[in-house]
This record gives C-alpha cells, structure tokens and sequence, in this order.
C-alpha cells in the first residue's frame, strides 16, 4: 500500500486538491502498478507563517505582492 504525504501552504480550493489526489494517484499507480485503490495520498496544510523559503515566512511574501 504506497503512501504518499504532501505538505502545501494552505490556500487552495477544495477543486484544486482534488484534482492533485487523482493525479498523484495515478501517477503512482504508472510507476508502481500498484492498485489504483490501495494508494494513500495524505495532503498537510501549513499556514503560510509556519513556512519559510530563505529564512521569509511565506506569509510575508505573500503579503508582498
């Protein structure tokens, strides 16, 4: 049962990460041919002030521009 986790800054819709479940899904499911159904995909939300890139807090720069 492959199990795949992915930590994003929060913000995007309820689409989007759908869309991102399938995709990962079926690309594991190429690579490995595991079973489309005992794939996992985990997806972790952070807030952009508990990321940083460079030593910024995404929120900064988000904040930016």
């Amino acid at each position: 049962m492959p199990v795949v986790e992915i930590t994003l800054i929060e913000g995007r819709s309820n689409a989007a990460k759908e869309r991102l479940h399938a995709k990962v899904a079926q690309a594991v499911h190429e690579a490995l041919d595991a079973p489309i159904e005992s794939i996992r995909v985990i997806l972790r939300e952070v807030p952009g002030a508990h990321f940083s890139v460079g030593g910024v807090a995404k929120s900064k720069t988000a904040a930016k521009t």
